[in-house]
């Protein structure tokens, strides 16, 4: 009698890098953070359909139609309707609490947000996935998230006006030098950098509070924290340090 073993194959393989824990209660010295750096587009995506996938149809026909797909879809989620892809749904949800039946909504109490919420299709895929560890990252310092108040996201929208909080390691801005400070750097034009110009609620080594600069053009940002803080309280480097988020952010 033949003898079946069960065995995954590897489909998909996930590069890490490895960042000390700092999270409380919980068990570990290190935890895992993707290394890919880089957002697809919908043209990225549609072409590798086309060069990998197979796709036989015009390239710009189906960049259009995904993305007429994707602003349908918006708009049904405005209208209260969750949108279910086979792999994974987006719904949308209100925060918040309400005092009574006849209490009214109040955006700031009750924010408009969106989760995500996986199906058995896509987590069957990670089955098949191999995570390569990578090795240490840089500890000197770096960037683990940024929390958008006013769209309740983590590492995807910049709402302008709005609160933010970075997370991270050794990102306390301080020192005299004048580079020091929160900025937003253009994905497509990394010499081009929006600095945070209003004081910080929260200036600490493990988290930054402030408020996103107004009239973002609806680009990518990545968040960058360019600072003298060492880990000691009055001791700074000669030089700044900059540090660049792995991930980047959508201005609407």
């Amino acid at each position: 009698m033949a003898v079946i073993k069960n065995i995954n194959e590897v489909m998909h393989r996930i590069r890490v890098k490895l960042y000390p824990n700092y999270l409380p209660q919980v068990d570990g010295a290190y935890i895992a953070r993707t290394s890919n750096e880089a957002a697809l587009t919908i043209e990225q995506v549609c072409a590798a359909l086309k060069n990998r996938g197979g796709f036989t149809g015009n390239y710009e026909e189906l960049v259009d139609n995904v993305r007429q797909f994707m602003d349908e879809s918006a708009y049904q989620l405005c209208d209260g309707f969750a949108v279910n892809t086979g792999y994974f749904s987006i719904l949308p949800n209100i925060g918040g609490t309400f005092s009574s039946a006849k209490e009214v909504h109040d955006p700031k109490k009750h924010p408009v947000s969106f989760r995500f919420r996986t199906h058995a299709k896509l987590r069957r895929l990670a089955n098949h996935i191999e995570v390569e560890v990578e090795g240490l990252a840089d500890t000197s310092g770096f960037i683990d998230e940024f929390t958008d108040v006013g769209s309740d996201t983590i590492n995807e929208a910049l709402s302008g006006g709005d609160q933010f909080i970075i997370s991270g390691h050794k990102i306390k801005v301080a020192g005299d030098h004048p580079d020091c400070g929160v900025y937003f750097q253009l994905v497509e034009e990394p010499d081009t950098r929006i600095k945070v110009k209003t004081r910080f609620a929260e200036n600490s080594k493990s988290r930054i509070i402030g408020v996103v600069p107004v009239l973002l053009a609806p680009k990518s940002y990545r968040v960058v924290v360019v600072t003298q803080f060492n880990g000691s309280s009055g001791t700074y480097s000669k030089t700044p340090k900059t540090m660049t988020s792995n991930f980047q952010l959508l201005a609407a």
